[in-house]
């Protein structure tokens, strides 16, 4: 679908003459199947969004962030998650967008593939409410298993809500931890990306994710650290940054003043830097986090290893709220998504920007384009 809501696309290519009516009113003889190489992808080579929280934004940013995918939305991407639910905001966004119910089975047809592995969900629902908090948690592990069979080359998952699913019964820490699990690994880490308006980028890998500040000194280990450095400088090869020169921030305010305001950089990170260094990883630190991130953005290094959530996150999100991924590291196939939340209070409001949406779905698609 053209950006500007008609039926004409790239290349002056009309993608929806009349013809046979599809789900979001969108009338379409068939639908033009382009991609990056320009053939049509089997299964295994289309990227699976699980949409998310349906009384959350994760269905809207993606059904927006298809839209502006155009054409190849349909041959390269699955959406796993309630059909019904996205018709009706197809519809109600006036996209356009021809969704198709898909069994699971067999090749999807022309439009835009829905699978749903459960019982559809009621029309209306409360936000965070059980069902929607397990079934968005079910469509993870759906994209996963696929992946995990080679049936996708990547997912991208919406957002869910942590709170929502543990009130719904489910044990459940975050996306990650859950991917983690079903691929049977711990060595995995979470990268965040953004750029800011000069197209300046922060990379920024995880020690620890979801740890109380009052239980990282404990939590905080050297094979910890070692592995977030090990996967910022494969992260790197992979975005095909040559220098991949990784800054390790320390935990205390001055990185410790030598022992002064804590011993952790001395007893914990700094040998951990020595260790990933010995490995060949072009690793400095423990370095002071409140100026760090001032040479990160000018340049001087490619990724940084934090210690912990906020202090890699709070400078990530200022200069790339719009624009921020996450991407799990580590995992046996490509897994991106948005960097933000469910958003209950501006669901169904025509508010949610795709713009992470979209910068989600660009790297599992330039990851994925790598791989094959």
């Amino acid at each position: 679908m053209g950006r500007d809501g008609t039926g004409w696309g790239r290349n002056g290519l009309e993608l929806f003459p009349q013809g046979q009516r599809y789900c979001g009113g969108g009338s379409v003889l068939r639908f033009l199947r382009l991609e990056w190489s320009g053939k049509v992808w089997g299964m295994n080579r289309r990227i699976g969004i699980s949409i998310g929280d349906v009384t959350g934004i994760g269905p809207e940013v993606t059904l927006k962030a298809m839209a502006l995918e155009g054409a190849s939305c349909a041959g390269n991407y699955l959406l796993v998650g309630d059909f019904g639910h996205l018709a009706a905001l197809n519809q109600q966004l006036g996209l356009g967008l021809p969704l198709e119910m898909w069994d699971g089975v067999v090749e999807p047809g022309i439009g835009l593939p829905v699978f749903n592995p459960g019982e559809a969900l009621p029309a209306s629902l409360a936000p965070g409410a059980a069902p929607a908090a397990v079934a968005a948690h079910d469509w993870v592990v759906e994209a996963a298993r696929r992946c995990l069979k080679g049936e996708l080359a990547a997912m991208v998952t919406a957002p869910v809500n942590k709170e929502a699913i543990v009130r719904a019964g489910i044990r459940f820490v975050g996306q990650t931890e859950l991917l983690s699990e079903l691929a049977g690994t711990d060595q995995t880490a979470m990268m965040l990306l953004g750029e800011d308006d000069r197209g300046r980028w922060l990379r920024v890998v995880l020690a620890t994710t979801h740890v109380s500040i009052k239980l990282l000194p404990e939590r905080l280990t050297q094979e910890k650290i070692v592995l977030a450095i090990r996967m910022a400088g494969l992260a790197c090869r992979q975005l095909g940054l040559a220098r991949g020169r990784i800054a390790v921030c320390g935990l205390n305010p001055h990185a410790g003043e030598g022992g002064e305001m804590g011993t952790e950089e001395i007893t914990t990170i700094g040998p951990a830097v020595e260790r990933a260094r010995a490995e060949g990883c072009p690793a400095e630190g423990p370095l002071s986090a409140d100026a760090l991130f001032y040479y990160v953005l000018r340049g001087d290094y490619d990724a940084v290893v934090a210690m912990y959530h906020d202090q890699g996150l709070v400078p990530l999100k200022m200069i790339g709220f719009e624009t921020g991924v996450n991407w799990t590291l580590g995992l046996p196939f490509i897994r991106t998504s948005p960097d933000h939340g469910t958003a209950y209070n501006i669901a169904g409001q025509n508010k949610a920007s795709p713009s992470s949406m979209q910068s989600a779905i660009r790297l599992a698609r330039q990851l994925a384009g790598n791989k094959f």
